[in-house]
């Protein structure tokens, strides 16, 4: 080894100088000539000595000649020196060559190539290469001085996490060297492990375990604490299990971390967040492991869980476990945040309720919040009589703080001040009186002042209505029963215990059976037998029940209330009640998710048939659309056709009229021109004077008919919303249609038919017919002679009368009513814009009941398929609660499992 060491500091050479004081140049080359004589010479030792003090002294290349001429044993350490020479030439390709060259069996020679390699690749800035060398450095030689150390601070220094972990692992579990799981620690605390498989560090953790408990007990929190928000969570905890469970368990060290994280991750896995499925496989060795590491303080949590877990799901457990865990429950003290912890259970269901659509209502809630206080005894006060019970709470209370007309519960509590809340199922708001209570809710009313005798006496008096009539017991005593921790009965004087106040007690007794009950007479001092008679009639039933006399004295008030207070546990009560709520509430929700599953057939099935019902109203509007369209436009067109009859009928009238314009002094060459202006002002006089008012009055008349025919539809319209909202049961829709339409068409109306209108001049008997020709003709030529204008006369009076004007009466007809036919045409849209609204609405609201009905639809096949979604963090609660009555059970005998 020594000759090893001095071959890899190139100081071999002393070897053959030793003690000779010559320059070892000279005494070197002495001994190369003094070998040259020899018969059979060996110069190979000379040469790689030379070679080394050359290299010594930076003759680089006299020392790579020297070293090329090795024959011997020492011819790799040759070739290795050849390559540290071009290294220092900074000839690095040819140094890497003959480094990958050198084959030996000598490890030292062997980690130093590969550390030479390393530092080449380094100079290179060849990351990936000087990674697999120093790596291959370390495997061949993990123990060679630094080589670990160069390894570690190149990784770091390169941030290849990967590549440092699997170092640190691999001599933490080859050393066992505390140093090394520290240094891994450290690389887990600062994250750079959690991206990891967690079946990387079993070993490492097994070989830690053997060492030092402590140091387990770090490196699994910080992997623990790491993989908390991976996705390889659960396969951490699946491996640490493993790991504990084949560990040998000790019996002196406190596990102070390991015991809050299995009590944290237990809790966190059982929250409601997870499904059974996902969690089953891993709870049981979970909680094995957890009752090894638990500390005291944690003892009886653990043991708990364990039996709760046990009991719902019947694990496979080592019975060992369970006894162990039974064994912890009876040898444990009294757990003294049972009321505090179920409280939080409570609200963590509320919650989780609220988040699935199921309110469990803010009256219930608060009633639940209100045994926290177990500072104040609880007292209710009831009874089937009015006046007796009154004088008790005006006695303990005072009579300013008393309104006789509220008829609801109320909570009376002392506070320096003032509040009145009314607590409800929708919610809790301040009122200001007593006599602002919403009295068609069911409520109760929180009421604090400064009340004396509940400060001294420490009580909370819950006050309430006297239970009478069919619906006795409604907003009243058993609702309210859970709150109280004593309840006090006042008789009635007049009936002494009555077959109707003993029902009415059987029935608070069957709702609440552990509830103290005590009964309270008003009495004087000298109606000692009526008490006794009152005393007996209750002990005959309520052998253990107290009767108190009261006549109005507040003495007698304070004994009373000193009895049922006694030597009683409020927080160990209160805890079983709160424990009760939640067993109730997990009880509902789990009928509740039946009700909403059913209640959500219902409802897709009630929708279906509205959409038939929709679409069959939409069906009877298009329908009724259609009708009002044909009917609407067939009245339109028949007052258009009567006009156009009229004009037809009465313009050739007018213009046969026109033959008396023309006398045999008319001057017959001009007055033909002179004729069919006169007609066609008696056109246009007739147009404007008789036409269009006729028209006009045709109009409005038609625009009423419209307007009587949309009133029936509108009716129509109204007796259909009406009974599509008696189906929805509210006034959902609203089909009202846009009467605005008779508006615009009273103005077209006007627009149309009011003022004259400009009928374009019509060549009426200046066309060119052979008729019109030959008479006009005629007249130029014979006009001027006397004795011709009476023939002419004659020929143009029969022309007028004979003519056939009906091409005239059409066009001026065509020319009057084009307007009206521009409107006609128009009458299909504004009937359209009339159904508009009552069809977008029914439209709309079929597509919104389509919608929903998907919707459900998919959240129903949700909950079919995935019922485990909403029943698992039910079960998982229970688990919970369970857990919490052990708890209770701490100190005492407990069931044995077997």
């Amino acid at each position: 080894m020594e000759k090893e060491h001095q071959l890899n500091q190139k100081l071999y050479y002393e070897s053959m100088i030793e003690g000779n004081e010559q320059h070892p140049i000279k005494l070197l080359g002495n001994l190369y000539m003094a070998e040259m004589q020899k018969e059979v010479s060996d110069l190979s030792y000379i040469r790689f000595s030379q070679g080394e003090v050359y290299f010594h002294n930076h003759d680089y290349e006299a020392a790579i000649f020297k070293w090329e001429n090795i024959n011997n044993e020492l011819d790799a350490w040759a070739k290795k020196n050849i390559a540290d020479a071009y290294f220092e030439l900074q000839l690095h390709s040819t140094a890497e060559e003959i480094y990958k060259t050198v084959q030996t069996d000598s490890a030292m020679l062997q980690t130093e190539v590969l550390l030479q390699l390393f530092s080449l690749y380094i100079e290179q800035g060849k990351h990936e290469e000087a990674v697999v060398a120093i790596k291959r450095a370390v495997d061949l030689n993990p123990d060679y001085p630094d080589v670990t150390v160069l390894a570690r601070a190149y990784f770091e220094k390169h941030h290849d996490w990967d590549n440092a972990i699997e170092l640190a692992i691999n001599e933490a579990v080859r050393t066992e060297e505390l140093s090394w799981f520290n240094i891994l620690q450290t690389y887990v605390e600062q994250g750079y492990t959690k991206r990891m498989e967690p079946n990387v560090f079993n070993q490492t953790l097994v070989s830690l375990y053997r060492i030092d408990y402590a140091s387990f007990e770090s490196l699994t929190a910080a992997l623990w604490n790491s993989y908390k928000v991976e996705e390889s969570y659960f396969a951490w905890l699946k491996e640490i299990n493993y790991i504990l469970m084949h560990l040998e368990r000790s019996r002196t060290y406190s596990w102070q971390q390991l015991s809050t994280l299995y009590k944290d991750t237990y809790f966190e896995l059982i929250n409601g967040k997870n499904l059974i499925k996902e969690i089953s496989h891993l709870i049981p060795n979970h909680i094995t492991n957890w009752m090894k590491v638990a500390s005291k303080t944690d003892a009886l949590i653990a043991a708990t869980s364990t039996l709760s877990w046990y009991e719902i799901f019947m694990s496979n457990l080592d019975p060992e476990i369970v006894n162990e865990a039974e064994s912890i429950i009876r040898s444990s003290a009294r757990y003294d945040q049972g009321l505090t912890d179920g409280y939080h259970l409570f609200t963590l269901i509320s919650e989780w309720a609220k988040k699935n659509g199921v309110e469990l209502g803010k009256r219930f809630e608060w009633i639940v919040s209100e045994l926290l206080d177990t500072c104040q005894h609880h007292l209710l006060i009831t009874g089937a009589g009015g006046n007796g019970k009154k004088a008790v709470i005006r006695s303990l209370v005072g009579e300013s703080n008393m309104n006789d007309s509220v008829t609801t519960s109320i909570l009376y509590k002392n506070h320096d001040e003032m509040e009145l809340r009314e607590v409800t199922d929708e919610g809790i708001k301040e009122i200001s009186a007593l006599t602002n209570i919403d009295t068609t809710l069911e409520a109760i009313v929180y009421y604090q002042n400064r009340l004396s005798f509940l400060k001294e006496n420490g009580l909370a008096l819950i006050d309430t209505p006297i239970i009478t009539g069919r619906n006795k017991f409604k907003n009243g005593v058993l609702q309210y029963l859970p709150l109280a921790d004593s309840l006090l009965f006042v008789l009635d004087r007049e009936e002494l215990f009555s077959e109707r106040e003993l029902d009415i007690v059987v029935k608070i007794r069957e709702q609440a059976p552990g509830l103290p009950i005590h009964f309270l007479i008003n009495v004087q001092d000298s109606e000692q037998e009526l008490y006794d008679l009152a005393a007996s009639r209750v002990n005959t039933y309520f052998p253990k029940a107290k009767v108190f006399a009261y006549s109005g004295q507040l003495g007698q008030l304070q004994e009373m209330t000193k009895y049922m207070k006694g030597n009683r546990n409020l927080e160990e009560e209160r805890t079983s009640k709160v424990l009760q709520y939640i067993r109730k509430t997990i009880k509902f929700l789990l009928e509740r998710r039946v009700e909403i599953e059913n209640g959500m057939v219902d409802s897709i099935k009630r929708n279906e048939d509205m959409v038939v019902k929709l679409t069959g109203a939409t069906n009877q509007v298009i329908d009724l659309e259609e009708e009002k369209v044909r009917l609407i436009k067939r009245s339109f067109s028949e007052i258009k056709n009567e006009m156009r009859e009229v004009i037809n009928e009465e313009i050739p009238k007018l213009l046969h009229d026109c033959s008396a314009f023309v006398n045999e002094d008319s001057d017959f060459g001009k007055v033909h021109l002179q004729l069919n202006d006169e007609m066609n002002k008696r056109v246009q006089s007739y147009m404007n004077d008789s036409a269009m008012l006729r028209f006009h009055r045709s109009f409005q008349n038609w625009i009423e008919e419209a307007k009587g025919e949309f009133e029936q539809a509108q009716y129509f319209l109204s007796e259909l919303s009406g009974g599509l909202n008696d189906l929805y049961e509210e006034e959902k829709l609203m089909l009202e249609c846009d009467f605005k339409v008779l508006d615009d068409w009273k103005r077209d109306a006007d627009r149309l038919t009011r003022g004259n209108i400009h009928v374009d001049k019509m060549n009426i008997l200046l066309r060119f017919t052979p008729s019109q020709f030959l008479l006009k003709s005629a007249g130029k030529i014979f006009g001027a002679l006397q004795q011709n204008k009476a023939l002419l006369h004659k020929k143009y009076k029969q022309y007028i009368e004979s003519e056939d004007y009906s091409e005239v009466a059409a066009r001026l007809a065509d020319e009057f009513l084009q307007p009206y036919v521009l409107f006609e045409k128009a009458l299909d849209r504004d009937i359209n814009i009339f159904f508009q609204n009552p069809l977008s609405i029914l439209q709309e609201t079929i597509d919104a009941t389509n919608q929903e009905i998907k919707l459900s639809k998919e959240e129903l096949q949700e909950m079919r398929v995935n019922p485990e979604s909403y029943r698992d963090p039910l079960t998982l609660f229970q688990v919970k609660l369970l857990q919490f009555e052990w708890m209770t059970k701490a100190g005492k005998e407990v069931k044995q499992y077997r």
